[in-house]
């Protein structure tokens, strides 16, 4: 939020700088990390005063309240003004509307009671698969020091009747399951054996998948392995995570080969058990996914990237020979200069910063020549005081396409958390909900099915079940509240300007990395992104092995004793994630005087103010940041060079 009155913000020095951000998404903040590590002057600079911007999580009133913020028509840009006493024109900054058709539904005061407990996800649902490029990238960094992390407990398909269905993620899990019959287990083997055949590098022509068949759709190859449709709707759209009706070749925007969907089986059962305390494929950020930002913003800032929160940018400025950009012009009135910009995906500017390639908004503003996005991602947020699950408490749920109605032709991503990833108050439960479509009201409808499917919505003057009494029986949650919003899907933009991308429809965050690089690539081509540092005090070189797995860490598909492949055991054989014992066991980084800016929370979490992160005396260098949370795990590195929970 910005202050009403920008004469109280404080100069900030120096006024040049190689590049200046401004929001602190995901994309913004990686970006400004690896700048910072190449030795690069950034600047970070957000109107809000919490880090995140589009990718934060926030409590339940700040979230609706943020959503209404930025609902708002696209605001018109004045002319460019004439900088009479310099070499500048200043161009208004204006902002664009992200999201729209905002319909909350409030059965209960509960949850706005306690809004201050939750922490919502904008950028949800999204998880962490355990052997992905962000999390490799995640302990090369070490940022993983500023987090935490919890397993997700199990996936389910599920039916238009609201009918969960377990997706085996192991070869003890597919033995269990009672839903799958013999034939069912014999065939999902007998792929899994020839799957592994083909990445263990066997060539004989039994376990060798043709080239022909690797170029071909996945969703023939899987008609062609015998499998039956339920078996091909948990590897298609709960495994690989394919977005579109595989089968439908008239409605399907995204046809996922065969070679991607073998790669995509690979990541996930490489996952599995990657971590010791983290039996399952995927993982999530105590206190929701905005934690990454802040933690590669900390990153940045022990490195010398400076941050402002609640500094608006007004203008930026245009050299009056050239046209080219030189720096922007703050709400305070202090002008700023660097080399390189980047913008946060909800800014528009007029046409006198722009080029012929650009496209023309009603206002008259321009969206940096962006590629024009018909989609619409829909997204629904759920609070209520019974798991969909018994005894399962944080829960991927996948509807497939044509599950709810004939013809959805994508798949419906639902996410549920718990309050012991500290996101909810304790005996409640926060699930996410999202479509792509190309009509935001189709949307709508899915997700409102599959509300229907999965929650017992309560009606005025009709008796609520009381399931939160009975959380073993098999009565439907009943829905306390819920929000249903349609977000504006923004790509990338590499013209005049760069701007980063809104939060997509994936449930992964490999899109946004690839993207992260390309734009410092862009920037700083010559420049390494995040080389690897040397050992510090904090980590010495005491013989254990890098953070990042090596071969023999990393769970493999091998055949069993059986001649099946051998998958990691199922959550019943690992040891269970333990807490912490005490507060004293809690790591803490001190903080210095070395002139590092410091990235220190007000009692609301957020720096004063308008104020320049400025450090705290200490001695030994690393600005002061928040200890973690006591009771939760870490992701730590083990003797055998894996990182695992304390």
């Amino acid at each position: 939020m910005a202050m009403d009155d920008p004469t109280s913000y404080p100069p900030i020095e120096p006024s040049n700088f190689d590049l200046i951000v401004i929001g602190t998404g995901l994309p913004e903040s990686i970006v400004a990390a690896a700048a910072s590590a190449a030795g690069k002057s950034v600047l970070h600079l957000d109107s809000n005063s919490f880090y995140g911007s589009h990718y934060a999580s926030l409590p339940l009133d700040d979230f609706t309240s943020f959503l209404q913020s930025h609902s708002n028509s696209a605001s018109i840009p004045a002319p460019s003004q004439p900088h009479d006493e310099s070499d500048y024109d200043l161009v208004p900054l204006c902002t664009r509307q992200v999201y729209s058709s905002i319909d909350v539904s409030a059965h209960s005061t509960e949850p706005l009671e306690h809004s201050r407990k939750f922490c919502i996800d904008l950028a949800g649902p999204r998880v962490l698969l355990c052997a992905d490029d962000m999390i490799n990238l995640i302990l090369k960094t070490d940022i993983n020091q500023y987090m935490e992390f919890k397993s997700v407990d199990a996936s389910f398909i599920c039916d238009g009747d609201g009918n969960l269905a377990n997706v085996p993620d192991s070869r003890s899990a597919i033995f269990k399951d009672r839903s799958l019959s013999f034939p069912e287990k014999n065939q999902l083997m007998r792929f899994f054996k020839l799957v592994q055949g083909h990445l263990g590098g066997d060539d004989t022509e039994s376990n060798k998948i043709s080239e022909e068949d690797l170029e071909c759709p996945f969703y023939e190859f899987l008609n062609r392995m015998g499998l039956s449709s339920k078996l091909k709707s948990i590897i298609l759209y709960a495994i690989t995570m394919a977005t579109y009706d595989q089968e439908n070749v008239d409605a399907c925007k995204d046809v996922l080969k065969t070679r991607d969907g073998i790669n995509h089986l690979a990541l996930y059962h490489s996952s599995v058990g990657r971590f010791s305390n983290a039996p399952g494929a995927m993982i999530y950020p105590i206190y929701g996914q905005g934690e990454l930002s802040q933690a590669f913003c900390r990153r940045a800032a022990v490195k010398g990237c400076i941050y402002v929160l609640r500094m608006p940018v007004h203008f930026l400025l245009k050299d009056k020979g050239s046209g080219n950009y030189k720096g922007v012009k703050l709400s305070s009135g202090q002008e700023l200069f660097s080399h390189n910009l980047i913008l946060a995906p909800s800014f528009v500017i007029p046409s006198a910063m722009v080029d012929s390639s650009a496209h023309c908004l009603q206002d008259g503003s321009f969206d940096f020549g962006r590629e024009d996005v018909k989609e619409k991602l829909v997204k629904g947020i759920c609070i209520t005081k019974c798991s969909l699950k018994p005894d399962v408490a944080n829960c991927l749920v996948f509807f497939p396409p044509g599950s709810l109605f004939p013809d959805q032709v994508t798949s419906i991503r639902v996410f549920q958390l718990s309050s012991n990833v500290a996101v909810c108050p304790s005996g409640m439960f926060v699930t996410y909900l999202s479509v792509i479509c190309d009509d935001a009201v189709q949307g709508k409808k899915l997700l409102e099915a599959a509300i229907n499917a999965l929650f017992s919505i309560p009606v005025s003057g009709v008796p609520e079940s009381n399931s939160a009494d009975n959380p073993n029986s098999n009565t439907k949650p009943d829905l306390l509240w819920s929000a249903l919003y349609v977000q504006e899907l923004i790509k990338d933009s590499f013209d005049s300007f760069i701007s980063v991308s809104m939060p997509d429809w994936k449930l992964h965050y490999s899109d946004l990395l690839s993207a992260s690089v390309k734009i410092f690539q862009k920037i700083y081509p010559n420049e390494e992104f995040f080389p690897k540092a040397a050992p510090t005090k904090e980590h010495k070189d005491d013989g254990v092995s890098e953070l990042e797995p090596s071969a023999e860490d990393v769970p493999e598909l091998e055949p069993s004793a059986e001649d099946v492949p051998e998958l990691e055991p199922s959550a019943e054989d690992v040891p269970e994630l333990k807490p912490k014992p005490s507060v004293e066991d809690v790591p803490e980084l001190k903080p210095s005087a070395d002139g590092v800016p410091e990235l220190e929370p007000s009692a609301e979490g957020v720096p004063v103010d308008g104020g320049v992160a400025e450090p705290k005396p200490s001695a030994d260098g690393v600005p002061e940041l928040e200890p973690s949370a006591v009771g939760v795990p870490e992701l730590k590195s083990s003797a055998e060079g894996d990182p695992v929970g304390t």
